[in-house]
């Protein structure tokens, strides 16, 4: 397992992209569960983020990829607007305790 970062330092809302030796992830906090994914759009192979950190549109409830504003369900990662419809962001296994949110396999 690896350490991410605290419970605390990941807010209700908010997303937060890190970097696990070469693999690139990013997690968001929607209705109290972490969800993880690789921080790669399906369509292009790039990173999704606008700026460090900023994986969200502007209403906070989905996932958007800078480069074509594809967007994605935070739930699920399922594309639902833009080139890639019906592709999915890959998931990754995290888990969340009271020290800390965990990844636990990588992609």
């Amino acid at each position: 397992m690896i350490l991410l970062c605290r419970p605390d330092e990941l807010a209700e809302g908010q997303s937060r992209g890190f970097v696990v030796d070469d693999l690139k992830l990013m997690l968001v906090r929607r209705h109290g569960q972490v969800h993880a994914y690789e921080n790669r759009c399906p369509h292009r192979g790039i990173p999704l983020e606008w700026l460090p950190d900023q994986f969200l549109d502007h209403s906070g409830s989905l996932i958007q990829c800078a480069a074509h504003g594809a967007l994605f369900l935070i739930e699920s990662g399922e594309c639902v607007t833009g080139p890639c419809v019906g592709d999915v962001l890959q998931p990754l296994d995290c888990r969340e305790d009271a020290d800390g949110i965990w990844l636990l396999s990588e992609a």
